[in-house]
């Protein structure tokens, strides 16, 4: 099997909610990021063998396979081939999984992963139309063998069963935010930022102008006793509110991936090393265990362990999530999302899989650690995860 590293990740800013990036279509802002990608890199496009793309709500201006969509809007070669995937919130972690593959197997030896989620005009429950009725997603033949949950409930299960309060929800909530905040203090996103120019809100018809959006838009300063005045979001008594859930974001990232041999040729200095990738089933009752599953998986198939490891980037979909992964996995806490997670700066579904391999390298870079975690719970019960080693 060939080596496979990786030669440049970004991101852009993940907006909020009917933020700075909400006016911006789906296509337009994956192109950007595309672009970047290969501009940052410094090698002709043509390289590239395939393009894999994570989105999650394929339906209206994500549809017809929006990776290659947003790679012709970019002006890039259209020889180059493109794919769009949907593992769920791991979409595009998977994307880049399946790249490495590709590159491993001596299919292609330079792809691009990627991914774009603009909820605020692609909400969640889109891809299911109430008009036209096309049908739900799930029979009753599926309940036959498995409960059928959402993520919340599957979250709240997740904190009855490991028994994480609603205290402890709440302070690793404000953890996040106050990492996250620091983390941008500090200017450690700095060299994985790409900028959007975004047009700004407008009601009428006139020109209403640009921005630039060029920081995470989901921080906020906020205390624990603040915090215990949210309302649950799943149970009446619930664990978790909207300070210990993942936010609703906007956003698009992207990773280059080559054969170590290919990034030799072309004269390209890699940044990490993937030493192995997983996709796991999971409980689809609890849902949201995959990480736990992935961890295992990995460490079994390369003979490493949570000791070997410096950071590990694990989605923050909720906070019960990553306390129930600490407990059965055992890291140093310090050492998990230290940077902060979804809860501070949004989950865009699509994007957050190459946006978590995105931050892992460049902290690596930052921090001097050699080796990385990346992992996340996806709907359905599955679970993502990859190793990089620092180079």
């Amino acid at each position: 099997m060939a080596e496979v590293v990786v030669v440049e990740a970004v991101r852009t800013p993940f907006g909020k909610r009917n933020g700075g990036l909400s006016t911006t279509h789906s296509v337009e802002l994956l192109a950007h990021t595309q672009r970047a990608l290969i501009e940052r890199a410094g090698i002709d496009p043509r390289e590239v063998g395939q393009v894999i793309g994570g989105c999650v709500g394929q339906v209206g201006m994500q549809t017809s396979n929006v990776a290659r969509t947003a790679w012709l809007t970019a002006g890039l070669p259209i020889e180059v081939a493109a794919t769009t995937v949907d593992s769920q919130c791991g979409s595009s972690q998977q994307a880049a999984n399946l790249a490495f593959a590709l590159l491993s197997s001596g299919v292609v030896d330079c792809a691009v992963a990627c991914g774009v989620e603009v909820m605020s005009r692609v909400p969640m429950g889109a891809t299911v139309p109430k008009d036209p009725f096309v049908g739900k997603p799930v029979t009753r033949a599926y309940w036959k063998h498995h409960e059928l949950t959402s993520q919340f409930e599957g979250a709240e299960r997740i904190a009855d069963k490991w028994g994480i309060t609603r205290e402890q929800a709440d302070a690793f909530g404000k953890q996040s935010q106050d990492r996250a905040i620091a983390a941008w203090a500090e200017g450690r996103f700095d060299s994985q930022i790409v900028p959007v120019e975004a047009a700004l809100p407008s009601d009428g018809d006139g020109d209403p102008g640009t921005q630039v959006v060029s920081r995470d838009e989901g921080l906020r300063e906020t205390t624990l006793e603040k915090l215990a005045t949210l309302k649950p979001v799943a149970r009446e008594n619930g664990v978790h509110t909207a300070g210990s859930s993942s936010q609703i974001s906007d956003g698009a990232s992207a990773v280059l991936l080559m054969t170590a041999d290919k990034a030799a040729a072309l004269g390209v200095r890699p940044r990490a090393r993937v030493v192995d990738t997983c996709l796991v089933g999971s409980d689809p009752v609890l849902m949201l265990t995959g990480p736990i599953e992935a961890a295992r998986h990995l460490f079994a198939r390369t003979g490493l362990g949570v000791d070997d490891l410096d950071l590990i980037e694990i989605n923050e979909a909720f906070a019960s999530v990553v306390l129930a992964f600490q407990q059965e996995i055992g890291p140093d806490p310090a050492i998990v999302n230290p940077n902060g997670g979804a809860i501070a700066m949004g989950h865009p579904l699509g994007a957050t899989g190459t946006g978590l391999i995105t931050k892992a390298v460049h902290e690596l870079q930052r921090s001097g650690g050699q080796r990385a975690l990346v992992t996340m719970c996806c709907g359905g019960g599955l679970g993502t995860g990859t190793i990089l080693e620092r180079l």
